[in-house]
C-alpha cells in the first residue's frame, strides 16, 4: 500500500452541495494547501436511534450519487487518489458507537439481523459507485464500537461489499479498540481513529504495533486531529469540549503527532479531519474553534509533514 497523505473531504455535505463550484475550490485548496496525495470522502447516512434498523441513505442530507461521481472524478483530475468512506450517523443525536441490540433476538424489539440487513445494503450500494468511479480503498464502516462484537455479521457485510468493490478494504475503528475487532484478517488494511492525548502518543503506538504485528498487515489513521479550543490536545477526541479558542494548541498537537508519525515507519498513512466542502472565509479561521485546517498554522504544519516525505 503507497503511503496514505490523506484529508478528510465533504462530511455532513448535503444534496446539492457538490454541485456547488465553492466545493471544487475547497478541494482545490485543500490539495495546494496541504500537498495531500489522498482525499478521504466521508458520507453521512443516517438512522433514527443507536436502536433503529433502517438506514437513510437517499434524503437531503446525502449528496446525490450524480455529484459524488463528479466531485470523485474532479478529484482524481486533480491528482488525488480517493478513499470512499460511508459511514452512519443517529438524527438523535447519539454517538454511533453506541448503536447495540440484544445479542439474543427478542420478538418485538429491534434485531442485529435487520440492521445489518440494512446497513450492508447501504455499504454495497456505495462500493457500486466506488468501483465503477475506480477509488482506491473503501472504509466500510467508523468507530461503531458496540457492533464490532458482532464478527460473522461484519464477515459477511466485507464479503458482500467484495463481490462488487476490487480495491482495498478497511474498516476504521475506533480509538483504543484496535486489539478488540476480531475479524481485521477478512480486510486488507487495519485503520483507527488516532485522537490520542499529546502525551500518550508513544504508549498508544506501542500498543497499535503489537496488534498489526499479530496480523501482519498495513496500518494507517483513517482519522486524526485535535481542534483549535483550550484542552483539545489532551482529550482531542472530544468535539463538544468548552473552553477557549486556540490555534496554537491545533499547531502544537499537529507538530508532536506529526513528530510521532515520522518515528515509527510501520504506520503507512493518515487522514487527517477534516476540510469542509463549503468553507469558511480565510479571514474566519481565527475565529474557528473545531477541527477545520483550512488557513490556520496546523494546516502549514501539516503540509510540511507531507511534503517531508
Amino acid at each position: 500500500m503507497k503511503y496514505i497523505k490523506g484529508v478528510t473531504f465533504g462530511w455532513m455535505a448535503r444534496k446539492g452541495d457538490f454541485l456547488k463550484e465553492e466545493a471544487k475550490d475547497s478541494l482545490r485548496l485543500l490539495k495546494e494547501r496541504t500537498s495531500a496525495d489522498t482525499v478521504i470522502v466521508a458520507l453521512a447516512a443516517l438512522q433514527d436511534t443507536a436502536q433503529s434498523e433502517e438506514i437513510d441513505y437517499i434524503g437531503d442530507h446525502m449528496v446525490s450519487d450524480e455529484e459524488l461521481e463528479t466531485m470523485i472524478r474532479y478529484a482524481q483530475s486533480l491528482g488525488l487518489r480517493v478513499i470512499m468512506k460511508p459511514a452512519v450517523n443517529c438524527r438523535n443525536g447519539t454517538w454511533r458507537a453506541h448503536i447495540n441490540f440484544f445479542d439474543l433476538e427478542v420478538p418485538c424489539e429491534p434485531k442485529w439481523s435487520n440492521w445489518f440487513r440494512s446497513y450492508t445494503e447501504y455499504q454495497v450500494h456505495y462500493a457500486k459507485l466506488a468501483e465503477r468511479t475506480g477509488c482506491e480503498m473503501f472504509i466500510i464502516g467508523c468507530e461503531m464500537v458496540q457492533t464490532e462484537r458482532r464478527e460473522e455479521e461484519w464477515r459477511q457485510t466485507v464479503r458482500a461489499v467484495r463481490e462488487h468493490f476490487s480495491g482495498l478494504i478497511t474498516y476504521n475503528t475506533d480509538k483504543y479498540q484496535e486489539s478488540n475487532v476480531k475479524w481485521w484478517d477478512e480486510l486488507d488494511v487495519i485503520s483507527s481513529s488516532g485522537y490520542y492525548p499529546i502525551d500518550d502518543w508513544d504508549n498508544q503506538l506501542a500498543r497499535i504495533k503489537k496488534v498489526v504485528d499479530r496480523y501482519q498487515m498495513p496500518f494507517f489513521f483513517a482519522e486524526a486531529g485535535c481542534m483549535s479550543t483550550e484542552g483539545s490536545a489532551q482529550v482531542p477526541n472530544d468535539w463538544g469540549l468548552p473552553g477557549k479558542l486556540s490555534l496554537e494548541e491545533q499547531e502544537r498537537y499537529y507538530k508532536v503527532m506529526t513528530q510521532k508519525l515520522r518515528e515509527q515507519p510501520w504506520i503507512e498513512g493518515i487522514g487527517v479531519w477534516d476540510w469542509s466542502a463549503l468553507l469558511y472565509p480565510a479571514e474566519k479561521a481565527a475565529e474557528d474553534s473545531k477541527y477545520a485546517l483550512y488557513n490556520k498554522p496546523a494546516e502549514k504544519v501539516l503540509k510540511a509533514f507531507f511534503e517531508s516525505l
